[in-house]
């Protein structure tokens, strides 16, 4: 699930509700299944943007299994952080926390798992499929 974050209207992405609907729209742009037992079938869950299998009952957010998942950081910072570090890759941590308003060390977790991801696959892809992210930051 890449999303091209420098090609983004980044001023479109200032609320929660929109971050969410992205990442909902791309994380299951291909259907839905569920994780825990396959099943394709799914309701809407109890936050925003989560499915709920028809079949086991499990909910999964929007933001789960990918980069946001248990992000310390608003959904719209975040956003915002990942198009100043795909316009600028060499963007100092320091910038990001001074034009953030977030702390240095925030802003270095966040740019190091985007570093991470560009390095890794050419371009950032917040799906991690089956990873296990023990970040307490980013998930």
């Amino acid at each position: 699930m890449k999303i091209k974050f420098d090609k983004l209207e980044i001023k479109s992405f200032n609320s929660k509700e929109s971050c969410l609907q992205l990442i909902a729209d791309q994380k299951w742009a291909e259907g839905y299944t569920c994780r825990n037992c396959g099943n394709t079938n799914f309701c809407i869950g109890k936050t925003p943007y989560s499915r709920r299998c028809t079949r086991c009952k499990h909910e999964e957010s929007a933001t789960s299994h990918t980069i946001f998942h248990h992000c310390r950081i608003e959904l719209p910072e975040a956003f915002r952080i990942m198009y100043m570090v795909c316009n600028d890759p060499g963007i100092s941590t320091y910038e990001l926390s001074r034009q953030m308003e977030l702390r240095q060390m925030t802003c270095w977790k966040l740019k190091s798992k985007l570093m991470e991801c560009i390095k890794e696959r050419g371009e950032i892809d917040i799906l991690f499929e089956g990873e296990k992210i023990n970040d307490p930051l980013i998930g």
